[in-house]
C-alpha cells in the first residue's frame, strides 16, 4: 500500500472520527436552542405529551440551576471548564485505540455537550433550556440537547466500565 493511502487510512481509522458527532449535535443543540427561542417567551409552556413540555428558560448556573445565583462569575468559570474538559477528552479519545467504539462515542457525545452549552454562556450569560419532563406536578428541571448528549455520553462510559470490569473478571 503507498504511504500516502495508508497515512490517509489510519487517519480516518482514529478514534477522532467520532468528532463528527460531536459536530452534528452541536448544530443540533444551537439549532433547537435558537428555535425555541424564537417561539417561545420565557416560562411560556406548551404541553407536547401528558408528562413532556416545551419550555424556554435561562440557567446562568449549572445542572439543576446550582450556583444559578451567583454575580456572574459562573459564566467564566463554567466556560472555561468546559473548555479544559473538551481539551482533555479530545486527547482521550486520540489515544484510545481504534476498536473503543463505545468510549469514543461516549468521550464525543461529552465533548458536544460542554461545548454546546459553553457557546451559551459566552454568548449569552446563561444556557438555554426548553425540554422538560414531569410527572402530575412534579417537575424535572428543563434541559437541552447538550444537557442529554452529557447525560448519555456519561451512562456509556459507565456501561463500558461495567462492561469491561465483567470482561476482565470473566476472562482472568
Amino acid at each position: 500500500m503507498p504511504e500516502s493511502i495508508r497515512f490517509l487510512s489510519e487517519k480516518i481509522a482514529s478514534p477522532l472520527r467520532w468528532l463528527w458527532l460531536s459536530g452534528l449535535l452541536i448544530v443540533l443543540d444551537q439549532w433547537s436552542k435558537a428555535a425555541v427561542t424564537a417561539r417561545f417567551e420565557m416560562y411560556k409552556t406548551l404541553r407536547v405529551l401528558p408528562v413532556f413540555n416545551l419550555t424556554l428558560a435561562h440557567n446562568t448556573g449549572v445542572a439543576f440551576s446550582v450556583f444559578a445565583h451567583g454575580s456572574g462569575w459562573q459564566r467564566w468559570v463554567f466556560s472555561a471548564l468546559a473548555l479544559v474538559v473538551s481539551v482533555v477528552l479530545v486527547g482521550w479519545l486520540r489515544a484510545l485505540p481504534r476498536h473503543a467504539h463505545l468510549t469514543a462515542s461516549a468521550l464525543s457525545l461529552i465533548i458536544a455537550g460542554a461545548l454546546g452549552n459553553m457557546f451559551d454562556r459566552l454568548r449569552f450569560g446563561y444556557v438555554v433550556d426548553f425540554l422538560q419532563w414531569h410527572w402530575a406536578e412534579h417537575y424535572f428541571p428543563a434541559f437541552n440537547v447538550a444537557d442529554a448528549a452529557i447525560t448519555v455520553g456519561a451512562g456509556l462510559l459507565i456501561l463500558e466500565s461495567v462492561l469491561s470490569s465483567r470482561g476482565h473478571r470473566a476472562g482472568g
